[in-house]
Protein backbone atom coordinates (compact mmCIF):
# COMPACT_ATOMS: atom_id res chain seq x y z
CA UNK A 1 0.00 0.00 0.00
CA UNK A 2 3.04 2.20 0.77
CA UNK A 3 4.44 1.91 -2.27
CA UNK A 4 1.08 2.86 -4.07
CA UNK A 5 0.99 5.62 -1.92
CA UNK A 6 4.27 6.91 -3.20
CA UNK A 7 4.20 5.92 -7.02
CA UNK A 8 4.99 8.69 -8.98
CA UNK A 9 3.67 9.94 -12.25
CA UNK A 10 6.59 9.39 -15.05
CA UNK A 11 7.24 13.21 -16.55
CA UNK A 12 6.87 11.66 -20.06
CA UNK A 13 2.84 10.59 -19.32
CA UNK A 14 2.36 13.95 -17.16
CA UNK A 15 3.25 15.52 -20.82
CA UNK A 16 1.65 13.30 -23.10
CA UNK A 17 -1.81 14.11 -20.58
CA UNK A 18 -1.87 17.55 -22.35
CA UNK A 19 -2.26 16.21 -25.62
CA UNK A 20 -5.79 14.63 -25.79
CA UNK A 21 -7.78 16.81 -27.40
CA UNK A 22 -10.37 17.21 -24.23
CA UNK A 23 -7.86 17.83 -21.95
CA UNK A 24 -5.45 19.94 -23.97
CA UNK A 25 -5.22 23.88 -22.80
CA UNK A 26 -4.67 26.72 -25.78
CA UNK A 27 -0.99 27.27 -25.60
CA UNK A 28 -0.49 31.27 -25.76
CA UNK A 29 1.20 33.06 -23.55
CA UNK A 30 5.00 34.56 -23.93
CA UNK A 31 7.64 35.34 -21.29
CA UNK A 32 7.01 38.92 -21.35
CA UNK A 33 3.22 37.85 -20.50
CA UNK A 34 4.49 35.36 -17.67
CA UNK A 35 6.70 38.31 -16.62
CA UNK A 36 3.58 40.28 -16.53
CA UNK A 37 1.54 38.00 -14.88
CA UNK A 38 4.20 37.57 -12.01
CA UNK A 39 4.47 41.16 -11.23
CA UNK A 40 0.55 41.19 -11.62
CA UNK A 41 0.05 39.08 -8.40
CA UNK A 42 3.20 40.06 -6.55
CA UNK A 43 2.70 43.85 -6.42
CA UNK A 44 -0.88 44.01 -4.24
CA UNK A 45 -1.30 46.02 -1.27
CA UNK A 46 2.20 44.69 -0.08
CA UNK A 47 3.61 47.32 -1.26
CA UNK A 48 1.56 49.85 -0.41
CA UNK A 49 0.81 49.20 3.51
CA UNK A 50 3.52 46.29 4.74
CA UNK A 51 6.39 48.66 4.05
CA UNK A 52 5.27 51.45 7.12
CA UNK A 53 3.96 48.58 9.55
CA UNK A 54 7.96 46.53 9.70
CA UNK A 55 9.14 50.09 9.44
CA UNK A 56 7.90 51.33 12.40
CA UNK A 57 7.18 47.91 14.13
CA UNK A 58 10.58 45.63 13.20
CA UNK A 59 13.19 47.17 11.17
CA UNK A 60 12.87 51.27 11.05
CA UNK A 61 14.90 52.69 7.56
CA UNK A 62 16.45 49.23 7.25
CA UNK A 63 13.25 48.16 6.27
CA UNK A 64 14.85 47.87 2.81
CA UNK A 65 17.05 45.28 3.75
CA UNK A 66 14.31 43.13 5.13
CA UNK A 67 12.81 43.37 1.46
CA UNK A 68 16.53 42.24 0.06
CA UNK A 69 16.50 38.95 2.53
CA UNK A 70 12.83 38.02 1.77
CA UNK A 71 13.68 38.34 -1.98
CA UNK A 72 16.51 36.30 -1.37
CA UNK A 73 14.45 33.74 0.28
CA UNK A 74 11.69 33.76 -2.47
CA UNK A 75 14.81 33.69 -4.79
CA UNK A 76 16.01 30.59 -3.54
CA UNK A 77 12.64 28.61 -3.89
CA UNK A 78 12.08 30.43 -7.63
CA UNK A 79 15.35 28.89 -8.65
CA UNK A 80 13.57 25.39 -7.44
CA UNK A 81 10.30 26.24 -9.37
CA UNK A 82 11.97 27.39 -12.50
CA UNK A 83 14.14 24.11 -13.08
CA UNK A 84 10.47 21.90 -12.51
CA UNK A 85 8.27 24.62 -14.65
CA UNK A 86 10.72 23.69 -17.71
CA UNK A 87 11.17 20.18 -17.36
CA UNK A 88 7.41 19.39 -16.56
CA UNK A 89 5.88 22.18 -18.35
CA UNK A 90 2.10 20.72 -17.07
CA UNK A 91 -0.72 22.85 -15.21
CA UNK A 92 -0.83 22.45 -11.72
CA UNK A 93 2.46 24.18 -10.70
CA UNK A 94 3.77 22.57 -6.72
CA UNK A 95 0.98 19.63 -7.51
CA UNK A 96 2.60 17.85 -10.55
CA UNK A 97 5.85 18.87 -9.27
CA UNK A 98 4.85 16.70 -6.49
CA UNK A 99 3.48 13.69 -8.32
CA UNK A 100 6.57 13.62 -10.32
CA UNK A 101 9.02 13.35 -7.78
CA UNK A 102 7.51 12.53 -4.44
CA UNK A 103 4.61 10.24 -4.90
CA UNK A 104 0.75 10.65 -5.58
CA UNK A 105 -0.11 11.15 -1.69
CA UNK A 106 2.24 14.07 -1.36
CA UNK A 107 1.33 15.48 -4.50
CA UNK A 108 -2.55 15.32 -3.09
CA UNK A 109 -1.62 17.29 0.02
CA UNK A 110 -0.01 19.84 -1.50
CA UNK A 111 -2.78 19.90 -4.56
CA UNK A 112 -5.35 20.17 -1.91
CA UNK A 113 -3.65 23.01 0.19
CA UNK A 114 -3.01 25.52 -2.84
CA UNK A 115 -6.52 25.26 -3.89
CA UNK A 116 -7.58 26.35 -0.55
CA UNK A 117 -4.76 28.66 -0.29
CA UNK A 118 -5.33 30.13 -3.81
CA UNK A 119 -9.53 30.54 -2.99
CA UNK A 120 -8.60 32.05 0.67
CA UNK A 121 -6.03 34.09 -1.45
CA UNK A 122 -8.53 35.49 -3.65
CA UNK A 123 -11.25 36.51 -1.51
CA UNK A 124 -9.06 38.39 1.20
CA UNK A 125 -7.69 40.92 -2.40
CA UNK A 126 -11.81 40.85 -3.52
CA UNK A 127 -12.85 42.30 -0.40
CA UNK A 128 -9.57 44.90 -0.13
CA UNK A 129 -10.40 45.76 -3.50
CA UNK A 130 -13.79 46.43 -2.50
CA UNK A 131 -12.24 48.47 0.43
CA UNK A 132 -10.82 50.40 -2.20
CA UNK A 133 -13.25 51.17 -4.37
CA UNK A 134 -15.76 51.95 -1.98
CA UNK A 135 -13.35 54.76 -0.75
CA UNK A 136 -12.69 56.09 -3.79
CA UNK A 137 -16.46 56.20 -4.33
CA UNK A 138 -16.66 58.22 -1.49
CA UNK A 139 -14.94 60.77 -2.04
CA UNK A 140 -16.70 61.37 -5.64
CA UNK A 141 -19.54 61.01 -3.50
CA UNK A 142 -21.40 58.20 -4.48
CA UNK A 143 -22.57 56.05 -1.76
CA UNK A 144 -23.32 52.11 -1.78
CA UNK A 145 -25.76 51.18 1.51
CA UNK A 146 -24.56 49.54 4.51
CA UNK A 147 -25.97 46.20 3.61
CA UNK A 148 -24.20 45.92 0.14
CA UNK A 149 -20.81 46.84 1.47
CA UNK A 150 -19.96 43.86 3.23
CA UNK A 151 -20.68 42.67 6.42
CA UNK A 152 -18.45 45.40 8.29
CA UNK A 153 -20.61 48.20 8.92
CA UNK A 154 -23.89 46.44 8.54
CA UNK A 155 -26.39 46.58 11.46
CA UNK A 156 -28.17 42.94 10.23
CA UNK A 157 -27.44 41.59 6.82
CA UNK A 158 -24.41 42.58 5.23
CA UNK A 159 -23.45 41.25 1.82
CA UNK A 160 -19.67 42.77 -0.50
CA UNK A 161 -21.57 43.43 -3.82
CA UNK A 162 -18.23 44.71 -5.11
CA UNK A 163 -16.00 41.97 -4.41
CA UNK A 164 -18.59 39.00 -5.37
CA UNK A 165 -18.85 40.98 -8.47
CA UNK A 166 -15.08 41.11 -9.26
CA UNK A 167 -14.45 37.69 -8.75
CA UNK A 168 -17.58 37.15 -11.10
CA UNK A 169 -16.54 39.49 -14.19
CA UNK A 170 -13.16 37.64 -13.64
CA UNK A 171 -14.41 34.04 -13.28
CA UNK A 172 -15.94 34.90 -17.20
CA UNK A 173 -12.91 36.42 -18.63
CA UNK A 174 -10.61 33.54 -17.59
CA UNK A 175 -13.21 31.72 -19.17
CA UNK A 176 -12.99 32.87 -22.27
CA UNK A 177 -9.41 32.93 -22.46
CA UNK A 178 -5.73 33.27 -20.76
CA UNK A 179 -4.94 35.16 -23.30
CA UNK A 180 -7.64 38.09 -23.11
CA UNK A 181 -6.64 37.62 -19.30
CA UNK A 182 -2.98 38.39 -20.24
CA UNK A 183 -4.17 41.34 -22.34
CA UNK A 184 -5.97 42.71 -19.63
CA UNK A 185 -3.27 42.45 -16.92
CA UNK A 186 -0.89 43.37 -18.93
CA UNK A 187 -2.92 47.02 -18.93
CA UNK A 188 -3.52 47.19 -15.49
CA UNK A 189 0.06 45.75 -14.66
CA UNK A 190 1.17 48.85 -16.44
CA UNK A 191 -1.43 51.16 -14.64
CA UNK A 192 -0.05 49.73 -11.37
CA UNK A 193 4.00 50.15 -11.66
CA UNK A 194 3.05 53.64 -13.32
CA UNK A 195 1.26 54.51 -10.04
CA UNK A 196 4.26 53.03 -7.77
CA UNK A 197 7.14 54.60 -10.66
CA UNK A 198 5.40 58.03 -10.07
CA UNK A 199 5.54 57.36 -5.84
CA UNK A 200 9.29 56.18 -6.36
CA UNK A 201 10.24 59.59 -8.36
CA UNK A 202 8.34 61.85 -6.79
CA UNK A 203 8.96 60.97 -3.08
CA UNK A 204 12.22 61.45 -3.63
CA UNK A 205 12.14 64.84 -4.15
CA UNK A 206 10.75 65.24 -0.32
CA UNK A 207 13.61 62.38 1.10
CA UNK A 208 15.34 64.23 4.57
CA UNK A 209 18.71 62.16 5.36
CA UNK A 210 17.82 63.29 9.25
CA UNK A 211 14.67 60.30 8.78
CA UNK A 212 17.56 57.61 8.06
CA UNK A 213 18.87 57.97 11.65
CA UNK A 214 19.58 55.20 13.11
CA UNK A 215 19.18 52.98 9.83
CA UNK A 216 19.54 50.43 11.98
CA UNK A 217 17.56 51.15 15.31
CA UNK A 218 18.60 49.09 18.51
CA UNK A 219 17.50 46.09 19.37
CA UNK A 220 14.10 45.76 21.85
CA UNK A 221 13.27 42.17 22.80
CA UNK A 222 9.49 41.47 22.20
CA UNK A 223 7.10 40.56 24.89
CA UNK A 224 6.16 37.26 24.88
CA UNK A 225 2.48 36.68 23.70
CA UNK A 226 -0.18 34.69 25.44
CA UNK A 227 -1.54 31.30 24.65
CA UNK A 228 -1.95 30.30 21.29
CA UNK A 229 -1.12 33.55 19.27
CA UNK A 230 2.09 33.47 20.16
CA UNK A 231 4.57 32.71 17.02
CA UNK A 232 5.24 28.48 16.78
CA UNK A 233 8.96 29.18 17.69
CA UNK A 234 8.37 31.18 20.65
CA UNK A 235 5.87 28.24 21.58
CA UNK A 236 8.50 25.28 21.12
CA UNK A 237 12.15 27.15 22.13
CA UNK A 238 11.06 30.15 24.28
CA UNK A 239 12.45 32.51 22.27
CA UNK A 240 10.81 35.81 21.42
CA UNK A 241 11.14 37.48 17.89
CA UNK A 242 13.16 40.91 18.40
CA UNK A 243 12.44 44.46 17.18
CA UNK A 244 14.66 46.53 15.69
CA UNK A 245 19.02 45.85 16.06
CA UNK A 246 19.81 43.08 12.98
CA UNK A 247 17.81 40.49 14.14
CA UNK A 248 14.78 42.50 13.83
CA UNK A 249 15.68 42.96 10.02
CA UNK A 250 15.35 39.25 9.77
CA UNK A 251 12.34 39.91 12.01
CA UNK A 252 10.46 41.92 9.65
CA UNK A 253 11.80 39.97 6.53
CA UNK A 254 9.04 37.16 8.06
CA UNK A 255 6.62 39.96 7.68
CA UNK A 256 7.33 41.23 4.42
CA UNK A 257 7.93 37.39 2.74
CA UNK A 258 4.20 37.73 2.18
CA UNK A 259 4.78 40.85 0.31
CA UNK A 260 6.46 38.48 -2.36
CA UNK A 261 4.01 35.24 -2.51
CA UNK A 262 2.78 34.79 -5.87
CA UNK A 263 5.29 34.29 -8.23
CA UNK A 264 4.84 30.81 -7.96
CA UNK A 265 1.51 31.14 -9.69
CA UNK A 266 3.56 31.61 -12.46
CA UNK A 267 4.21 27.96 -12.80
CA UNK A 268 0.38 27.30 -12.82
CA UNK A 269 0.64 28.27 -16.42
CA UNK A 270 2.97 26.32 -17.97
CA UNK A 271 1.16 24.02 -20.05
CA UNK A 272 -0.34 27.30 -21.81
CA UNK A 273 3.00 28.73 -22.73
CA UNK A 274 4.23 28.89 -26.36
CA UNK A 275 7.99 27.42 -24.70
CA UNK A 276 7.69 26.49 -21.62
CA UNK A 277 11.18 25.31 -21.25
CA UNK A 278 12.70 28.82 -22.08
CA UNK A 279 10.27 31.14 -20.71
CA UNK A 280 9.00 29.77 -17.76
CA UNK A 281 12.34 30.27 -16.12
CA UNK A 282 12.35 34.22 -17.46
CA UNK A 283 8.76 35.00 -16.44
CA UNK A 284 9.36 33.53 -12.93
CA UNK A 285 12.83 34.53 -12.11
CA UNK A 286 12.08 38.16 -13.80
CA UNK A 287 9.03 39.20 -12.11
CA UNK A 288 10.53 38.26 -9.04
CA UNK A 289 13.76 40.68 -9.87
CA UNK A 290 11.51 43.28 -10.95
CA UNK A 291 9.11 43.38 -7.74
CA UNK A 292 11.82 42.99 -5.16
CA UNK A 293 13.36 46.29 -6.91
CA UNK A 294 10.43 47.99 -6.82
CA UNK A 295 9.82 47.08 -3.22
CA UNK A 296 13.31 47.96 -1.74
CA UNK A 297 12.93 51.78 -4.17
CA UNK A 298 9.85 51.92 -2.28
CA UNK A 299 10.76 51.20 1.70
CA UNK A 300 13.98 53.68 0.93
CA UNK A 301 11.54 56.82 -0.54
CA UNK A 302 9.04 56.26 2.36
CA UNK A 303 11.18 56.02 4.96
CA UNK A 304 12.94 59.01 3.24
CA UNK A 305 9.96 60.90 3.63
CA UNK A 306 8.64 60.47 7.06
CA UNK A 307 10.69 59.42 9.87
CA UNK A 308 9.50 55.85 10.98
CA UNK A 309 8.37 55.89 14.32
CA UNK A 310 5.90 58.89 12.11
CA UNK A 311 4.52 56.33 9.56
CA UNK A 312 1.22 55.10 9.84
CA UNK A 313 0.68 51.58 9.90
CA UNK A 314 -2.81 51.54 7.63
CA UNK A 315 -1.51 53.63 4.90
CA UNK A 316 1.69 54.65 5.01
CA UNK A 317 2.69 56.52 1.50
CA UNK A 318 -0.35 57.80 1.46
CA UNK A 319 0.17 59.37 4.78
CA UNK A 320 4.16 60.23 3.99
CA UNK A 321 2.68 62.76 0.99
CA UNK A 322 0.27 64.11 3.32
CA UNK A 323 2.76 64.92 5.70
CA UNK A 324 5.03 66.26 3.14
CA UNK A 325 1.87 68.55 2.16
CA UNK A 326 0.94 66.88 -0.93
CA UNK A 327 -2.03 64.88 -0.37
CA UNK A 328 -3.04 64.81 -3.81
CA UNK A 329 -1.13 62.10 -4.18
CA UNK A 330 -2.77 59.73 -1.32
CA UNK A 331 -6.01 59.93 -3.92
CA UNK A 332 -3.75 58.21 -6.71
CA UNK A 333 -1.92 55.81 -4.36
CA UNK A 334 -5.18 54.14 -3.64
CA UNK A 335 -6.09 54.70 -7.44
CA UNK A 336 -2.94 52.59 -8.00
CA UNK A 337 -3.96 49.86 -5.21
CA UNK A 338 -7.63 49.05 -6.30
CA UNK A 339 -6.43 48.66 -10.25
CA UNK A 340 -3.52 46.64 -8.67
CA UNK A 341 -5.95 44.51 -6.65
CA UNK A 342 -7.67 43.70 -9.61
CA UNK A 343 -4.78 41.92 -11.38
CA UNK A 344 -3.89 40.32 -8.25
CA UNK A 345 -7.62 38.44 -7.73
CA UNK A 346 -7.49 37.53 -11.94
CA UNK A 347 -4.06 35.26 -11.43
CA UNK A 348 -4.77 33.95 -8.06
CA UNK A 349 -8.37 32.74 -9.97
CA UNK A 350 -6.04 31.29 -12.79
CA UNK A 351 -3.91 29.07 -10.75
CA UNK A 352 -6.37 27.96 -8.29
CA UNK A 353 -8.51 26.48 -11.13
CA UNK A 354 -5.26 25.52 -13.06
CA UNK A 355 -3.96 23.28 -9.98
CA UNK A 356 -8.22 21.99 -9.46
CA UNK A 357 -7.86 20.99 -13.42
CA UNK A 358 -4.52 18.99 -12.60
CA UNK A 359 -6.17 16.95 -10.17
CA UNK A 360 -9.27 16.44 -12.21
CA UNK A 361 -7.22 15.74 -15.26
CA UNK A 362 -5.11 12.44 -12.97
CA UNK A 363 -8.55 11.38 -11.64
CA UNK A 364 -8.00 12.57 -7.99
CA UNK A 365 -10.67 14.99 -8.23
CA UNK A 366 -14.17 14.08 -10.63
CA UNK A 367 -12.81 13.95 -14.41
CA UNK A 368 -15.92 16.05 -15.47
CA UNK A 369 -14.28 18.99 -14.21
CA UNK A 370 -10.72 17.92 -16.62
CA UNK A 371 -12.76 18.85 -20.18
CA UNK A 372 -11.83 22.30 -21.81
CA UNK A 373 -14.36 24.19 -23.63
CA UNK A 374 -14.47 23.45 -27.08
CA UNK A 375 -13.97 26.61 -28.57
CA UNK A 376 -11.96 28.56 -25.67
CA UNK A 377 -10.04 25.74 -24.82
CA UNK A 378 -10.01 26.39 -21.42
CA UNK A 379 -11.11 24.80 -18.53
CA UNK A 380 -14.56 26.25 -17.83
CA UNK A 381 -16.53 23.90 -15.62
CA UNK A 382 -13.77 24.43 -12.52
CA UNK A 383 -13.28 27.91 -12.94
CA UNK A 384 -17.25 28.41 -12.90
CA UNK A 385 -17.48 25.97 -10.10
CA UNK A 386 -14.73 28.10 -8.00
CA UNK A 387 -15.69 31.56 -9.15
CA UNK A 388 -18.94 31.53 -7.91
CA UNK A 389 -18.16 29.58 -4.66
CA UNK A 390 -15.15 32.67 -4.23
CA UNK A 391 -17.70 35.19 -4.62
CA UNK A 392 -20.06 33.71 -2.35
CA UNK A 393 -17.25 33.99 0.19
CA UNK A 394 -15.74 37.42 -0.53
CA UNK A 395 -19.42 38.55 0.02
CA UNK A 396 -20.61 36.71 3.03
CA UNK A 397 -17.08 36.90 5.05
CA UNK A 398 -15.17 40.05 6.50
CA UNK A 399 -12.05 40.65 5.64
CA UNK A 400 -10.64 40.56 9.13
CA UNK A 401 -11.92 37.06 9.19
CA UNK A 402 -9.86 36.36 5.91
CA UNK A 403 -7.05 38.10 6.58
CA UNK A 404 -6.01 35.73 9.56
CA UNK A 405 -5.97 32.68 7.49
CA UNK A 406 -2.06 32.75 6.45
CA UNK A 407 -0.64 31.61 3.41
CA UNK A 408 1.25 28.93 5.18
CA UNK A 409 0.20 26.43 2.24
CA UNK A 410 2.42 28.37 -0.18
CA UNK A 411 5.82 28.18 2.20
CA UNK A 412 4.82 24.07 2.16
CA UNK A 413 4.84 24.29 -1.24
CA UNK A 414 7.94 25.87 -1.40
CA UNK A 415 10.37 23.39 0.84
CA UNK A 416 8.26 20.49 -1.29
CA UNK A 417 9.57 21.80 -4.74
CA UNK A 418 12.69 22.41 -3.23
CA UNK A 419 12.74 18.80 -2.14
CA UNK A 420 11.60 17.37 -5.41
CA UNK A 421 14.10 19.08 -7.08
CA UNK A 422 17.15 17.42 -5.09
CA UNK A 423 14.68 14.26 -5.71
CA UNK A 424 14.11 13.92 -9.04
CA UNK A 425 17.89 14.56 -10.01
CA UNK A 426 18.19 11.83 -8.18
CA UNK A 427 15.76 9.22 -9.74
CA UNK A 428 15.42 10.60 -13.35
CA UNK A 429 18.90 12.29 -14.15
CA UNK A 430 17.97 11.47 -17.69
CA UNK A 431 15.30 14.00 -18.22
CA UNK A 432 16.14 17.05 -20.21
CA UNK A 433 16.30 20.38 -18.20
CA UNK A 434 16.03 23.34 -19.88
CA UNK A 435 17.44 25.08 -16.92
CA UNK A 436 18.95 23.57 -14.26
CA UNK A 437 19.08 25.26 -10.60
CA UNK A 438 22.40 25.72 -9.57
CA UNK A 439 24.57 24.33 -6.64
CA UNK A 440 22.07 21.44 -5.91
CA UNK A 441 21.77 20.00 -3.49
CA UNK A 442 23.28 23.32 -1.99
CA UNK A 443 20.12 25.88 -3.22
CA UNK A 444 17.47 23.78 -1.99
CA UNK A 445 18.54 22.74 1.03
CA UNK A 446 18.64 26.46 1.74
CA UNK A 447 15.53 27.54 0.27
CA UNK A 448 14.13 24.40 2.81
CA UNK A 449 15.87 26.76 5.80
CA UNK A 450 14.98 29.64 5.22
CA UNK A 451 11.21 28.86 4.55
CA UNK A 452 10.70 26.91 7.58
CA UNK A 453 12.68 29.83 9.48
CA UNK A 454 9.72 32.28 8.20
CA UNK A 455 6.99 29.46 8.71
CA UNK A 456 8.48 28.81 12.73
CA UNK A 457 7.37 32.69 12.83
CA UNK A 458 3.64 32.41 11.87
CA UNK A 459 0.80 31.71 14.48
CA UNK A 460 0.60 28.76 15.98
CA UNK A 461 -3.01 28.88 15.39
CA UNK A 462 -2.35 29.36 11.67
CA UNK A 463 -0.77 25.82 11.94
CA UNK A 464 -3.34 24.13 13.87
CA UNK A 465 -5.77 25.29 11.11
CA UNK A 466 -3.30 23.99 8.78
CA UNK A 467 -2.87 20.47 10.57
CA UNK A 468 -7.26 20.67 10.29
CA UNK A 469 -7.20 21.46 6.92
CA UNK A 470 -4.58 18.55 5.43
CA UNK A 471 -6.18 15.74 7.73
CA UNK A 472 -9.66 16.70 6.23
CA UNK A 473 -7.69 16.49 2.88
CA UNK A 474 -6.10 12.86 3.86
CA UNK A 475 -9.47 11.78 4.33
CA UNK A 476 -11.14 12.71 1.54
CA UNK A 477 -8.01 11.46 -0.84
CA UNK A 478 -8.45 7.74 0.62
CA UNK A 479 -12.07 8.14 0.45
CA UNK A 480 -11.94 9.19 -3.42
CA UNK A 481 -8.80 10.96 -4.89
CA UNK A 482 -7.09 6.96 -3.93
CA UNK A 483 -10.07 4.95 -5.15
CA UNK A 484 -10.56 7.01 -8.60
CA UNK A 485 -6.57 8.14 -9.42
CA UNK A 486 -6.10 6.78 -12.61
CA UNK A 487 -2.47 6.35 -11.92
CA UNK A 488 -3.22 3.53 -9.16
CA UNK A 489 -5.64 2.20 -11.74
CA UNK A 490 -2.71 1.49 -14.21
CA UNK A 491 -0.26 -1.58 -13.97
CA UNK A 492 2.95 -0.47 -12.63
CA UNK A 493 4.27 -1.97 -16.51
CA UNK A 494 2.58 1.24 -17.93
CA UNK A 495 4.52 3.39 -15.84
CA UNK A 496 7.24 3.70 -18.86
CA UNK A 497 6.09 6.71 -20.24
CA UNK A 498 4.14 4.44 -23.13
CA UNK A 499 0.44 6.70 -23.95
CA UNK A 500 -1.89 4.65 -21.53
CA UNK A 501 -5.78 5.65 -22.08
CA UNK A 502 -7.99 6.48 -18.97
CA UNK A 503 -8.68 3.66 -16.87
CA UNK A 504 -6.89 1.34 -19.24
CA UNK A 505 -3.62 -0.95 -19.23
CA UNK A 506 -0.43 0.03 -21.43
CA UNK A 507 -1.00 -0.48 -24.87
Amino acid sequence: MSNALFRTKRVEQSILDTEEPEHALKKSLSALDLTVFGVGVIIGTGIFVLTGKVAKENAGPAVSLAFVAAGVACALAALCYAEFASTVPVAGSAYTFSYASLGELPAWIIGWDLVLEFALGTAVVAVGWSGYVRSLMDNAGWHLPDSLGGREGADGFGFDILAAALVLVLTAILVIGVKLSARITTLVVAIKVTVVLVVIIAGAFFIKGDNYKPFIPDAQAVEAGSGIKSPLIQLMFGWAPTNFGVMGIFTAASVVFFAFIGFDVVATAAEETKNPQRDMPRGILGSLIICTTLYVLVSIVVTGMQHYSELSIDAPLADAFKATGHPWYAGFISFGAAVGLTTVCMILLLGQTRVFFAMSRDGLLPRFFSRVHPKFRTPHRPTILLGVVIAILAGFTTLSELAELVNIGTLFAFIVVAVGVVVLRHTRPDLHRAFRTPWVPFVPILSVLATLWLMLNLPAETWLRFAIWMVIGVVVYFLYGRRHSLLQRQPEGGADGTRIPPGGAAG
